[in-house]
């Protein structure tokens, strides 16, 4: 009851908790199954882990799907402070939901490839392998422009927590510098990819500061003030 009381309460509940099959199935799994510039040896991990990197798939997809619920419920607390920047951190939270679901489905096809299928028959194992990794590069390219996304939303979203007058304003600033180091990292993989783990390094534990905000709603609450009557 409480947290139906309190609507920054669930908010903050459903943006934790829907985050955190994220990094299973974004960190976790491709980290064991997928080695950087082998197709062979990322063929033969997909082959013997393949439960594994199905419920790595499986769980993405549904991670995503989920996130809607957040997208939702961020803008029914934020909507009164401003509607504009509110539809807009809407539709920039559910592009890169769309972009997610069709990079996964060249994961099931690098499946499909490294099993070798009869009619695959025509292509032999090694060019199998290389098509697969062709596909989770794809895959892959398919997160990078999904995460321009990622970053750019959070801005929206910082100016309303910055704006509301219900959440303390330096949450705010702190979800702006988190889309900094976003954009920052999505751009120099697209622009300059020699700079990627660089950049990264210093950029990932600076995007964590996002978590600030769904943290603190989730501790504190918050209630948005009444709309003044028309």
């Amino acid at each position: 009851m409480s947290l139906l009381k309190n609507p920054g309460r669930l908010v903050g509940l459903l943006y934790v908790v829907i985050s955190i099959p994220g990094f299973f199935a974004l960190l976790y799994v491709p980290g064991k199954v997928i080695v950087r510039g082998d197709a062979t040896a990322t063929a033969h991990n997909i082959l013997a882990s393949e439960s594994l990197f199905r419920l790595g798939i499986t769980t993405d997809l549904i991670s995503q799907a989920l996130f809607i619920l957040v997208a939702l419920a961020l803008y029914d607390l934020l909507k009164d402070v401003n509607r504009w920047l509110a539809r807009l951190m809407l539709i920039l939270i559910l592009i890169p939901v769309a972009i997610v679901f069709m990079a996964e489905a060249n994961a099931l096809l690098a499946i499909r490839l490294v099993r070798g299928a009869n009619y695959l028959s025509l292509f032999d194992e090694p060019q199998r392998n290389a098509l697969a990794m062709l596909f989770l590069n794809l895959r892959g390219f398919g997160f990078d422009v999904a995460q321009i996304f990622w970053a750019v939303w959070l801005l929206p979203l910082g100016m309303l927590v910055y704006r509301s007058g219900f959440v303390p304003r330096i949450l705010g600033i702190l979800v702006i510098v988190a889309c900094c180091a976003y954009m920052a990292n999505s751009f120099t993989t697209l622009v300059a990819p020699e700079y990627e783990r660089l950049v990264g390094r210093w950029a990932s534990p600076v995007k964590l500061l996002e978590l600030t905000f769904p943290l603190w709603l989730l501790i504190a609450g918050a209630t948005p003030k009444p709309s003044p009557p028309s």
